[in-house]
């Protein structure tokens, strides 16, 4: 058994010697990352195949919350991942983001099978499984997703890293494992189709209504359980009727909504111009 602390060895830097052309790959992982795509795209393009299981649930329409004062993005738990994670963030400011999701999106097509844990409360353990020639295999364990941190590309906060690779024939009752999983068809559901469209839906053209209302979300999303038609305020009182309201745009008769509805919650409200350097306190 060889360790693998990602400081000293990287975990990458085994996988480029330990994937061959025409390997096959296992992965359980919590997410998936183009960005650890890239980083090993000259050996996963001459894979065979690759099968891929998030380790909890992606991807899975019934474990939505059935709330319709909610707008989702096609996101849920690990689903934005794709795209780039939290330890991600210098990578996704290079802005070539696009590019590298349509070359993932055409390699995905090609080559990988996605399924998915359906029970939230069972998570699988992490594994990367390389199916060579002539029992030239490997695990890797004791991982938690397919990210560049995982790979030892990134750093990442929190407790060290220390994988096990194990070579064959010890490897071998790893891939049983994967085998046994991923034949489960009780507990696993195929969601190919899904990761295949959020992909495309990465690299195509947006509008800029879409692209306003992504960011609106990604903002305040955490604040809209707190949205109900309990806390607009009462409408009957006529401040709509007054000259002021009819004199109003749009987004400003949106902050008066939300001024008053502070007043009623708190019974006060900050004010503040465009750039925050004059503020009011009303009560």
């Amino acid at each position: 058994m060889k360790l693998i602390d990602n400081v000293n060895s990287r975990l990458i830097d085994d996988l480029k010697q330990t994937i061959k052309k025409g390997s096959r790959l296992h992965i359980a992982g919590a997410s998936f990352s183009i960005y650890a795509y890239e980083a090993l795209k000259k050996e996963l393009n001459q894979v065979e195949e690759l099968q891929f299981i998030f380790s909890s649930p992606t991807f899975i329409e019934e474990n939505l919350k059935k709330d319709s004062r909610q707008f989702y993005i096609p996101h849920i738990y690990n689903e934005a991942d794709l795209c780039g994670g939290d330890f991600e963030l210098r990578l996704k400011n290079q802005l070539n983001q696009r590019a590298i999701a349509k070359e993932c999106a055409q390699w995905v097509k090609n080559k990988v099978t996605f399924k998915s844990n359906k029970n939230q409360n069972t998570p699988l353990n992490g594994l990367i499984y390389v199916q060579g020639q002539e029992n030239a295999e490997y695990a890797y364990s004791n991982l938690t997703s397919f990210t560049t941190s995982d790979l030892g590309i990134t750093q990442r906060k929190g407790f060290p890293t220390l994988i096990h690779q194990t070579e064959y024939p010890n490897s071998s009752a790893y891939l049983e494992w994967f085998n046994q999983v991923w034949e489960n068809e009780e507990h696993l559901t195929d969601v190919t189709s899904k990761v295949q469209d959020y992909f495309e839906n990465a690299f195509k053209d947006n509008s800029p209504e879409f692209v306003y209302f992504v960011t609106l979300y990604n903002i305040f999303n955490d604040f809209l359980e707190d949205l109900s038609l309990e806390s607009l305020p009462n409408e009957k009182v006529g401040f709509k009727d007054t000259v002021v309201w009819n004199k109003l745009y749009n987004f400003q008769q949106d902050a008066v909504i939300g001024a008053i509805n502070k007043l009623e919650k708190y019974n006060g409200c900050i004010l503040a111009d465009s750039v925050g350097l004059g503020k009011t306190f009303s009560v």
